[in-house]
């Protein structure tokens, strides 16, 4: 069993301070008032009215740069197979077929990998080029973008 201690003068001058602040109102034991509560959740809302947009701004601008990667990729499949196949591309499904690229990706802005609008021109200017074909590829997505111009004219 544990052994019960009298108190000391130290534990007792320190219940007899707590009793008095209570007494005094300096101590409340109602835990937080409403307008405290007020005062924090309003903190809360203003740091959340600041970051919200920021966080949206920067997915906006990540979307962005996964598609002019994508862009690049794609364009410079194209480039390739045009010049080792001698006539250009009929479909993206032609690079995934030769080997150009793994698969067709995922346009960011569509969220969908079957919206890439080819541009198809009938004659290449490339003298090797025999039959024509796309020679190049955009989103299809008719969003603006923080330039100002729509994805699909990137």
């Amino acid at each position: 069993m544990a052994e019960i201690r009298p108190k000391t003068r130290r534990h007792i001058r320190l219940e007899i301070r707590r009793a008095r602040a209570w007494r005094k109102g300096l101590i409340s034991s109602q835990g937080f008032t409403l307008i405290e509560l007020i005062i924090v959740m309003a903190i809360i809302a203003i740091l959340v009215s600041i970051a919200v947009p920021i966080y949206a701004n920067m997915v906006r601008r990540a979307k962005e740069a996964v598609l002019r990667e994508d862009l690049h990729t794609m364009r410079t499949a194209i480039d390739s197979y045009t010049v080792d196949k001698q006539q250009a591309p009929q479909s993206l499904d032609d690079l995934v077929q030769a080997g150009y690229l793994k698969s067709v990706p995922v346009d960011p802005m569509t969220d969908n990998s079957d919206t890439w609008i080819p541009s198809e021109s009938d004659t290449m200017t490339d003298i090797n080029e025999t039959e024509g074909g796309m020679d190049d590829v955009h989103s299809g997505s008719e969003a603006v973008g923080s330039d100002g111009t729509t994805y699909n004219t990137w």
